[in-house]
């Protein structure tokens, strides 16, 4: 088989390479790890069985991230909601409305996110050597220290174009690989990526933390894992599966972190009769009633002494210059507005750091027109009523927007966790009782 036409699908201004194999009944989207080449992948040995067998059963879309491959180089640094964003830009210039995602390594945490967020698109997912967390933390204790992981990915940028380094890498992920297995993996690393952008991804996928995510998924789940996988412990794919609900979870033997040779076929014949009973069961007329999102409210600060300052007619003036500046960010930044009461809106967005620079760049607009707001954000799993958003994580988000002070964006935890590796900064404002709701939630306000 000719490699197949490499097309480009456009995100945000940034070109993102891609291509279509097979013509079967139903749409597979082939989210990779780290490092990928839409072409080059082709000449690898077990890649490209799998590849094969994949669109064999599918119609397969497969791309290469921002930053990777045949997509276009960054000089600014990315977000894993932005790479989301990239997979639903593919999936629309194949034309494809809904579809399997099979995530890979790092592709896997992404794959939950978009099946989380975008439940109306995602019917089936399919993760290998996954993992919902990269490093170590009190509640979580599998994977490196972060501090650890930093080092790895400092050392891997200066160390990069030393002779023979990428090649150690390879070996370690592919132990018993054919030297024509390990030329060609060489081959991908060497060309998919410069130093820079080594350490670009590494310090974004050392801020992956996707656990808020998990209890969103509804659609059918397949996690497979190697045992002996030394760049991803087995315990962080156990983890995985046993937090999706109904997940289903294999173990192979094998102590790479790259399928085997000899675990492809097994691989592929677990896939298809995964997806082909998924597929039967009816997934295109599954509607979802549940998403994963982040809910934002606002509120004008001494809203009552300022309309009896100014008058009715004068306050009324100044209200529809809020709303106008409030509803022209959240057409901006992508946001739903669901309810206006007086002065307040309630709006939810389909990803957080996109909230949080709209929840900002409300509050500085209205500044400009000397109104003080206070604004709270929550991300969790939603109910879909209607079109609108409700349940515990929109009570969350109102609670947290009463705790914020004037002019100030506070946010949950969970917003904090979701929007990791961006440039986004927050100043820690303690824990906080949420009436109402169990426990205590520390929150952030937006540095």
């Amino acid at each position: 088989m000719d490699t197949p036409r490499t097309q480009y699908a456009k995100s945000d201004g940034v070109n993102v390479a891609y291509q279509i194999v097979g013509e079967g009944p139903f749409d597979l989207v082939l989210v990779p790890g780290s490092v990928s080449h839409v072409e080059l992948g082709w000449r690898i040995p077990t890649w490209g069985r799998l590849l094969h067998g994949l669109a064999e059963m599918s119609r397969l879309i497969l791309f290469d991230k921002r930053g990777t491959g045949m997509s276009d180089r960054l000089t600014e640094s990315m977000t894993f909601e932005q790479r989301m964003d990239d997979v639903r830009a593919v999936m629309d210039a194949a034309g494809s409305k809904r579809a399997a995602l099979i995530g890979l390594s790092e592709g896997a945490p992404m794959s939950v996110l978009f099946a989380a967020t975008h439940p109306e698109r995602a019917t089936a997912l399919v993760l290998y050597g996954g993992f919902a967390r990269a490093t170590r933390a009190p509640d979580y204790p599998y994977g490196p220290p972060l501090e650890s992981d930093e080092q790895t990915t400092d050392e891997e940028e200066a160390r990069w174009g030393e002779p023979g380094y990428i090649e150690a890498l390879v070996a370690e992920a592919a132990p018993g690989a054919s030297d024509e297995e390990l030329r060609g993996w060489t081959d991908v690393f060497r060309y998919s990526v410069s130093p820079g952008s080594v350490a670009q991804l590494g310090r974004l996928n050392s801020a992956i933390d996707i656990r808020p995510a998990l209890a969103a998924i509804r659609v059918p789940t397949l996690a497979v894992h190697q045992t002996g996988d030394p760049w991803v412990p087995i315990d962080k794919g156990r983890h995985l599966a046993d937090n999706i609900v109904g997940a289903t979870f294999l173990e192979f033997p094998g102590d790479g972190h790259a399928l085997s040779l000899e675990n492809v076929d097994r691989f592929l014949g677990e896939v298809r009769v995964f997806l082909e009973q998924a597929w039967s069961s009816g997934w295109p007329e599954i509607e979802p009633d549940r998403i994963l999102a982040t809910v934002l409210f606002t509120d004008i600060v001494g809203s009552t002494a300022r309309a009896v300052e100014l008058g009715d007619r004068s306050w009324r003036e100044l209200l529809e210059q809020h709303h106008l500046r409030v509803r022209r960010e959240l057409a901006r930044y992508r946001g739903v507005e669901h309810d206006t009461a007086g002065d307040g809106f309630f709006a939810s967005f389909d990803g957080p750091a996109r909230a949080v620079r709209c929840a900002s760049a409300i509050r500085d607009s209205l500044r400009e027109i000397d109104l003080d707001v206070r604004l709270g954000l929550h991300a969790g799993e939603c109910e879909l009523l209607d079109g609108k958003v409700a349940g515990i994580a929109v009570s969350i988000g109102a609670r947290v927007a009463g705790h914020a002070g004037p002019g100030e964006v506070l946010v949950s935890g969970t917003v904090k966790d979701l929007v990791a590796g961006s440039d986004l900064r927050f100043e820690d404002r303690g824990t906080a009782s949420l009436k109402g709701v169990p426990g205590e939630w520390r929150l952030y306000a937006v540095a």
